[in-house]
Order: structure tokens, then sequence, then C-alpha cells
């Protein structure tokens, strides 16, 4: 329980460069295994039917792929400035639980809410990750936390009530998944509270 709790510490994680890097950079080499691999996507790729079948690794591997290069490098693109962002909060293995968290979380909500058939991409994790940097920001009284936090939110209910972009939809050669951008948000703030409870719950066994 101590090892789960020191996991979610508020203060910032002393790590050298390269592990806090380390995450982002093991992402990146998956998903650009992934695209190498293309041709098998479909064993792999979220797929309500095939989830709902028992195929239940597609939950996590679905964020892997994407639909062409363009939307791969936008993604990329996107991660590499999160990481630059948020980097110092980083650790291997908090970065793995939010991950894991993040993918079975927008997956589940997937299923649950949205009407989606089929689903590739990182980038409702990267609406986690933004999210939970963006707290992270204001838990550690940075100024403009408060103000990507907001940022954030706006643009995914913009999507919501508005839609997406059509030009990204045609960059990347398929509808934007506004819903995965929507639970990923949650995914993140969602992840944030609870380590946040994590935190002063070990304050206060300590206290007791």
């Amino acid at each position: 329980m101590d090892k789960l709790q020191s996991l979610f510490s508020s203060t910032y994680i002393d790590r050298s460069t390269w592990q806090q890097l380390a995450g982002s950079l093991l992402i990146i080499a998956a998903i650009l295994i992934a695209y190498l691999f293309e041709q098998h996507v479909a064993n792999f790729d979220f797929y309500r039917s095939a989830i709902h079948g028992g195929e239940y690794w597609r939950l996590f591997t679905g964020h892997l792929f994407h639909t062409n290069g363009i939307h791969l490098l936008l993604n990329i693109a996107g991660l590499a400035l999160i990481t630059a962002l948020h980097r110092h909060f980083y650790c291997v293995s908090l970065y793995a639980a939010l991950i894991i968290f993040s993918m079975l979380f927008i997956s589940l909500y997937l299923l649950v809410f949205g009407d989606l058939s089929h689903y590739v991409g990182l980038s409702g994790v990267l609406h986690s990750l933004f999210a939970w940097g963006a707290l992270k920001d204001v838990e550690n009284n940075e100024k403009t936390g408060i103000f990507l936090f907001l940022g954030l939110w706006v643009k995914v209910m913009m999507e919501q009530t508005q839609g997406a972009s059509d030009h990204i939809a045609t960059l990347i050669d398929a509808s934007v998944a506004i819903d995965a951008h929507l639970s990923g948000a949650i995914a993140g703030t969602l992840f944030f509270a609870l380590s946040y409870f994590a935190h002063y719950l070990k304050k206060f066994n300590k206290r007791v």
C-alpha cells in the first residue's frame, strides 16, 4: 500500500531526464511498430463487436494504431509537446499507471456511452495526459496550469457542441473521435483526483 501511495506524491519527481522521458519514448516506439504492421490492424484496433466477443486486449491496443501517417505524426507531435510541458512530474511507474488507466477508462467509456463501432488513435490518451499534467501544475502553484486545464475543457466542450474540425478529419482520413477526447479529459482528471486522495490518505495514516 505504501508503495502504491508513493507513486502519487504531490511534489516534483526527482528523476533523470531519461527516466522522465522513458514512458513517452516507449509509447512512440510502440505506435511506430504498430504503424509498420498496420496490415494486421484488424487484429488489434478497437472494434466494439470484437470486444464484446471476448477480445479484451483491444481495449488497450486500439490506442496504439492510427488511420494514416499524418494521424500518427499528429499524435507523436502532441505527445512530444505534452512531455515537454510536464515531464518533470513523470516517473516510469506513475506514467505507466496513468497510461493504462487512461486506455482502459476511454475504451470502457466508448463501449458504454459512445456509438463508435471502430476506433484507433492515441488522441484520447493525450487528452488524459494533458488534463493530469495541467492539474499537477495547479497543485504545484504554476500559474499556467489553470489556463491549460480550462483551455482543454473549452476545447472538449466545443467539440461536443459544434463538432470537430473538418480539416483534421480530412487529414487523418477518419471522423475525429470527440468522445475519446472527452473521456480522455475525464480520465486524466479522475486519475489526478484519485492520486490526490491517495496522497492525503498517506499523510493522514502517518499522523495516526
